[in-house]
């Protein structure tokens, strides 16, 4: 089988498909992408005519709803980012919370507010975030769900995308769990700290 470049594939079983890229420029090389394309509308509608012209050579090609019926939004790569940064803090105020006894209490109380201030606002500002993408979570959890039998009964399955944005839920489900564990006495304590200096935080 032939691939994109116009090679012998490695893989028989796989059709490749290529894809359209497109640089709107004027005859001086000008960039002018709304000039050839105009607007959103005619954008769709190009996306639906190629769609439609690939659906005769290959039948079984589908194509993904569109965000205005189904209510997603794309979820920004800096949210993946900041949900791994938050998740390596929490690892971190988890181990000091973990290694607090009574011959250290003070001292690793003391840095686990540290922390515990510096995280508390930068997880909320995430959480509060992800609200936004409440439905296209939920849409990708389910649809996952979907590929995950899809993938089991042909075992060709890929799902790299959709498991990344169940992974952002389930770092977030993580940093509720360390919230939830975090000792009352300190959580109290950051709450006061918090109230001193005009935040309120929980």
């Amino acid at each position: 089988m032939n691939g994109t470049n116009g090679k012998q594939s490695d893989f028989p079983d796989v059709a490749l498909v290529p894809y359209p890229v497109i640089v709107a420029a004027t005859k001086g090389d000008r960039l002018c992408a709304k000039e050839i394309i105009g607007n959103r509308a005619n954008l769709t509608k190009w996306q639906d005519d190629f769609h439609a012209c690939m659906v005769e050579q290959y039948p079984d090609l589908e194509r993904g709803e569109s965000a205005s019926k189904t209510g997603r939004k794309h979820i920004p790569t800096r949210l993946f980012k900041q949900a791994v940064n938050l998740s390596k803090q929490a690892r971190a105020i988890e181990a000091v919370l973990s290694g607090i006894t009574p011959l250290n209490a003070g001292k690793k109380k003391e840095e686990a507010l540290s922390m515990l201030k510096k995280w508390f606002p930068q997880m909320e500002n995430f959480s509060g975030q992800l609200k936004k993408y409440k439905v296209t979570i939920n849409d990708l959890l389910a649809e996952n769900e979907k590929l995950e039998v899809r993938a089991k009964a042909s075992e060709k399955g890929k799902m790299n995308d959709t498991m990344e944005r169940a992974k952002l839920k389930s770092e977030l489900d993580d940093m509720r769990r360390l919230v939830d564990r975090i000792p009352p006495e300190i959580l109290a304590e950051l709450k006061r700290q918090q109230r001193q200096h005009g935040k309120v935080i929980l």
